[in-house]
C-alpha cells in the first residue's frame, strides 16, 4: 500500500514594500525579497498604494487593487519579474 503525500506550496502571510524591495513572508518561516524594480507599476506607485495590498485566496499571490497588480508566491520563488503589458 502506498501512501499519498500531498506537497502544499508555501503561502504569504504577511508583505513589506520598503527600501526598494518586496518583502514577502512565508508560512514554512522562509522571507522572500526582490526589487520592486521587477514589478513597474509597484514601483511606480504611492508609497500609500504601495501599502494598500490584500492576499489572494489563502496567501497563494497578493493584490494591490489601487494599482489593479496580481504577483503570484509561485513567481517570485520562480525568480519571475513582471511581464510587460500590452498598450
Amino acid at each position: 500500500m502506498s501512501i499519498l503525500t500531498l506537497n502544499s506550496d508555501p503561502l504569504a502571510t504577511d508583505v513589506r514594500v520598503e527600501d526598494g524591495f518586496l518583502m514577502v513572508t512565508l508560512d514554512d518561516g522562509r522571507m522572500l525579497s526582490v526589487p520592486i524594480e521587477w514589478f513597474p507599476r509597484l514601483r511606480d506607485a504611492a508609497p500609500a498604494a504601495r501599502q494598500n495590498w490584500r492576499l489572494i485566496g489563502r496567501g497563494d499571490g497578493i493584490h494591490w487593487p489601487e494599482i489593479d497588480e496580481d504577483i503570484s508566491v509561485i513567481g517570485l520563488l520562480a525568480g519571475r519579474a513582471a511581464r510587460p503589458r500590452a498598450a
